[in-house]
């Protein structure tokens, strides 16, 4: 005899539909595979497998996931990249790149690069002691190499030319790396921006070069709403740092200028600006519109400060928090987020220019 629990299942369905809906194509498309290159945002537990302070494959990280279970992701469950295999029908999960257990077909499908800690600037990824973009990169190649060898010329070439390949980091360069090392005192807020503009255009370029058409790059989130800014600079009332997002919205508009002057002047490819700030802001200020009560503490320890080695336990229900801990939201949403993002542009990915 076996209990059947016809109560929490479609309680779940009910309070986060998005959860359960796949993203509908455009008719024939193809989309072989999903590659992420980033930060602690879309790391899938790269970090695992490298000695770093930047790590959470411990409990109470994965509260919501499979089991239970840690595994490297900086979230209670599924992280972006998971969640675009996932809506689109791909695979459930995108696995790290370093994984010693990866078998040919999540080659084929797709994997993570991102390595939590990094970010566009060189010199992020220094003190952790994590992969920086250009360690990425050089992952790529590696995997370019391994997808020939499993798949023929011919083959990896399409799934690289038709596979989503994005990239999401940002947040450390402004936060740690331009206010807390010397780089304050060598750039200006503006030229520091401009900067960072110039590697991610870089990146994209490379990746174009490798011979990725599909490429999406995010906008960087509003940073002066993390809990952690905003128990450390917000005052008393603990409010959205105005001076950090002022310059998320400076460095998201050279970003969006750059990646119009990429898609001119390569017209064979589709690079995508993924709005990330504004959703993500209206979920911080409009909460209950999205089916969260807290959304100035994350759900790990207090919710002030606590990220990483230092989170500990967790709240009982990570549903009702905006945000998992001090820095990462949760993964429902994540699931609101990037759901937002593949409705609005997975057609463009499809169709070129003009939207189907």
């Amino acid at each position: 005899m076996v209990y059947v629990d016809f109560y929490d299942l479609p309680l779940d369905i009910i309070e986060s539909p998005q959860k359960y809906v796949l993203i509908d194509l455009p008719e024939n498309a193809t989309i072989p595979a999903v590659l992420f290159f980033g930060d602690s945002i879309v790391d899938t537990g790269n970090n695992n497998y490298i000695t770093t302070v930047a790590k959470c494959n411990f409990r109470p990280y994965g509260k919501n996931f499979i089991e239970g279970k840690p595994t490297g992701r900086f979230s209670d469950g599924k992280v972006p990249s998971d969640l675009f295999a996932k809506e689109l029908g791909i695979k459930p999960l995108l696995p790290p790149y370093l994984d010693p257990s990866l078998q040919d077909q999540d080659l084929l499908t797709g994997v993570n690069f991102a390595s939590g800690a990094s970010g566009y600037d060189p010199l992020t990824s220094d003190p952790a002691s994590v992969f920086s973009l250009s360690d990425q990169l050089e992952m790529f190649k590696e995997y370019i190499a391994k997808l020939k060898k499993i798949a023929g010329e011919e083959k990896s070439s399409a799934i690289l030319r038709e596979s989503i390949i994005a990239v999401a980091t940002g947040s450390n360069d402004i936060l740690n790396t331009y206010f807390l090392t010397p780089r304050r005192f060598q750039y200006d807020v503006p030229s520091y921006t401009d900067l960072l503009v110039s590697y991610a255009s870089s990146f994209v370029q490379e990746l174009y070069r490798l011979g990725a058409r599909r490429i999406g790059v995010f906008s960087m989130p509003p940073i002066g709403c993390a809990p952690s800014q905003i128990t450390l600079k917000g005052g008393l009332d603990r409010k959205c740092v105005d001076k950090y997002n002022e310059i998320a919205k400076l460095f998201n508009n050279k970003l969006s200028a750059a990646i119009t002057s990429l898609n001119t002047r390569f017209t064979d490819a589709r690079i995508v600006y993924f709005d990330a700030y504004n959703p993500t802001l209206d979920i911080i200020l409009n909460p209950q519109k999205y089916g969260f009560k807290i959304a100035d503490r994350g759900c790990c320890g207090t919710g002030l400060v606590e990220v990483s080695l230092v989170c500990r336990y967790a709240c009982s229900n990570v549903n009702d928090y905006v945000f998992w801990d001090s820095f990462h939201p949760s993964e429902k949403t994540y699931t609101i987020l990037v759901r937002r993002i593949l409705e609005q542009y997975i057609s463009y990915f499809i169709c070129g220019k003009s939207f189907c």
